[in-house]
């Protein structure tokens, strides 16, 4: 069955349109979502068999996963992570924004993903159709990178195209306009000499 694909505004994004896409993940959907950065796949963090699927439609063995977690903000970010003070704080300055923060991941996060991983990636991006969908779920999702197979464009950004692309692979699509094509900047938390280990759209200083 095709997937649905379900048209949002990230300035206000529809609540009962969120309801329903919040109940599908409750339920162990798969979904692809606009970021403040490029589209992304994700699933409840909580759905080992959701989380699995998105492995597989990565071609990745869960256990090997470099999934990120999306939050809706950094008050249960201990819930999932280690963090400093010094890195909270550097956190706190720049997010919602188009960072990904790697930090030591709490004793949850193999549980959750099944994973040996001792690190984890948040995300809390600056676009509200995410953000409104874990604040309304109670957790995060998982967030990896929509590619494309293009030499050229390396992310997809139409999400007509995304639909056309993975409407069989996945159970909701949604439409927040056009995404783009860079990812995020990722930081290296894990200790307090921060380092950026893939420029992307967000520009720090350290």
């Amino acid at each position: 069955m095709a997937a649905e694909f379900i048209k949002l505004y990230p300035k206000n994004p529809d609540p009962r349109r969120i309801e329903h896409i919040v109940k599908a993940l409750r339920e162990g959907a798969v979904i692809i979502y606009p970021t403040d950065t490029i589209y992304g796949m994700g699933c409840d963090i909580h759905n080992a068999r959701a989380v699995e699927r998105v492995a597989r439609i990565k071609g990745i063995k869960p256990a090997k996963n470099d999934f990120s977690f999306i939050c809706y903000d950094l008050s249960h970010i201990a819930d999932y992570a280690r963090v400093s003070n010094q890195a909270f704080k550097l956190m706190k300055s720049v997010l919602p924004g188009p960072f990904t923060f790697i930090l030591q991941a709490s004793g949850n996060v193999p549980k959750l993903l099944n994973t040996n991983k001792k690190t984890v990636g948040i995300r809390v991006p600056d676009n509200d159709i995410p953000r409104q969908i874990v604040h309304v779920l109670g957790n995060p999702i998982i967030t990896t990178s929509i590619r494309d197979e293009d030499e050229i464009i390396e992310y997809s950004t139409d999400p007509e195209l995304i639909f056309e692309k993975f409407q069989n692979q996945v159970d909701i699509i949604v439409d927040g306009g056009y995404g783009g094509n860079v990812a995020s900047t990722i930081v290296d938390a894990t200790d307090d000499d921060f380092s950026v280990i893939r420029q992307g759209l967000g520009e720090l200083v350290l």
